[in-house]
């Protein structure tokens, strides 16, 4: 397993439509995302259509209301496939989620989940960006806690907390 250079990445989801506004360094990028779920009750499967954007859109859009959630990614290659692995910081700090994508759903449940993987979350709304946005830190603890998962060794293990679209961008993800 080999990990990549991280990247500092900050979402917003704004409030009352599927859209994540972002902003990502090393190299400075600013995008609009809009997800799509192939199902509307299943976040395993999102149509994600990226429109990049120049740092004056980025700053008229930053102005609607919106949660944020603070990550570092990197990228991890293990047994042949590459993962986005989110390292969260803020309240969600201890939280590390790892997602790949594939060409179709076949592809994706014929996945192994990796062993360094504590759960996986592919299938639950409450480990989708914008659900976490919303959660407190009180939030996290009781659904890490519902998984088993102690939050605070978890924090103490990762040294805290901090999204990756390949080119493409609609196939579906799978979070572990």
């Amino acid at each position: 397993m080999r990990a990549a250079r991280p990247r500092a990445i900050h979402d917003s989801y704004i409030r009352g439509t599927r859209l994540r506004l972002r902003r990502a360094a090393d190299p400075l990028q600013f995008k609009l995302g809009q997800k799509l779920r192939a199902d509307a009750d299943d976040p395993a499967v999102v149509h994600l259509t990226n429109f990049y954007l120049s740092q004056e859109e980025y700053d008229l859009l930053a102005t609607l209301p919106a949660d944020d959630v603070t990550k570092t990614r990197y990228w991890v290659v293990a047994g042949g496939v590459t993962l986005s692995v989110d390292v969260f910081s803020g309240v969600l700090a201890g939280l590390i989620l790892a997602e790949t994508s594939f060409d179709d759903v076949a592809e994706m449940e014929r996945l192994a989940v990796p062993s360094f993987a504590l759960a996986d979350v592919s299938h639950d709304d409450r480990f989708s960006g914008g659900t976490l946005a919303r959660t407190s830190r009180a939030g996290l603890v009781t659904l890490l806690a519902e998984r088993g998962i102690d939050a605070l060794s978890t924090a103490r293990e990762s040294g805290g907390g901090r999204e990756s679209n390949p080119p493409g961008g609609s196939s579906p993800p799978q979070r572990f």
